[in-house]
């Protein structure tokens, strides 16, 4: 019987987001410390199986409560459906042959929930992964983040852009432009440029994350999107300025410019800060971790940061820091050594 296991790794946004929605630029990571898995397998009939984050049985209407926070109102099995049904769609469009062989799929993950690390879209690339595996069905890579993108956005109604996608089918440190003349369309999707870059950056890299719930990534991007078109020019201009913080953030990423990758990595929060309302226990978050001298933004929607130490000690002094608002400070693994 042919078993199949696939991961798709959590993300952080290092600089740029949110443009990549706006035709912007941004620069982002994969963080392989967490990782959404999915076990495909031959089985007499189509099954997804249940998991504990898809659990509709309680012992209490606490515990009822507390998965709700923790997972919202639907689990992952949504996810593995919509990707099903667009991974068929878009066979049938290119009328690919698929076998007649059934499956069970199931999936698990250790990612933290709505905290902006990108859990949601991880099932997904994992189930797609599994899928072109199964049904031995190769899809290009410029595709694959299109494709997952229209999962949530064309199925589940679900407010994202391309960014997560691109770098974690991508993987590693990639550098995104988003730019109208970068678009091409590749099998029925528009596609854009994706570079990746030496997953080697000045300092000491640190992502930290709130043990507390976060928000769903819908509460921002749902009325910024209304802002921009409805043409506010504060908002227009910031996601220039966002996709310009890209571009400089490159290059100082190739200069090994530490100072200057600080200086961007702030002045994105900051931005950030100047168009959106920000929950003051995220913003904390980010004011805790410069108080010991690290650059700080936002990873994604909120909940966890990202930024850099000048050394080892500074991040030290950083983990001790954030002790103080319940958070943990991991160093990001990027490369798969």
């Amino acid at each position: 019987m042919q078993i199949i296991r696939k991961r798709a790794f959590a993300r952080a946004g290092l600089i740029g987001n949110p443009s990549d929605g706006y035709h912007g630029k941004t620069i982002s990571l994969i963080v392989r410390n967490y990782w959404a898995e999915v076990v495909l397998y031959d089985w007499p009939e189509v099954e997804i199986v249940m998991t504990t984050e898809d659990q509709s049985r309680f012992s209490s209407i606490r515990e009822l409560s507390h998965d709700v926070t923790l997972h919202g109102y639907y689990g992952g099995i949504r996810l593995l459906k919509a990707t099903i049904k667009r991974f068929l769609d878009y066979c049938d469009s290119l009328s690919l042959t698929l076998h007649d062989r059934n499956f069970s799929v199931r999936y698990s993950s250790n990612i933290p929930r709505q905290v902006g690390l990108a859990g949601s879209s991880a099932i997904i690339v994992a189930t797609l992964r599994a899928l072109m595996e199964f049904y031995e069905v190769e899809i290009p890579i410029e595709v694959q983040p299109a494709l997952v993108l229209s999962v949530e956005s064309g199925e589940l109604r679900i407010a994202a852009g391309l960014q997560d996608r691109v770098i974690q089918c991508y993987e590693g440190l990639v550098s995104m432009d988003f730019g109208t003349d970068r678009e091409r369309e590749v099998n029925g999707f528009k596609c854009y440029r994706y570079d990746r870059l030496e997953p080697t950056l000045p300092g000491v890299l640190y992502l930290a994350f709130s043990t507390e719930a976060g928000e769903p990534t819908e509460v921002t991007h749902i009325p910024l999107r209304a802002r921009y078109d409805a043409g506010d020019q504060q908002v227009v201009a910031a996601m220039s300025e966002f996709a310009s913080l890209a571009e400089q953030g490159r290059q100082a990423i190739l200069d090994g410019n530490e100072v200057e990758l600080n200086r961007l990595i702030n002045r994105n929060f900051d931005l950030r800060r100047d168009i959106i309302p920000l929950p003051a226990s995220h913003v904390a978050m980010v004011e805790q971790a410069r108080s010991v001298g690290a650059s700080a933004k936002f990873a994604g929607s909120g909940g966890a940061i990202i930024g850099l130490c000048h050394d080892h000690a500074m991040y030290t002094a950083l983990e001790q820091a954030m002790r103080a608002l319940d958070c943990q400070v991991i160093r990001p693994i990027i490369a798969d050594d």
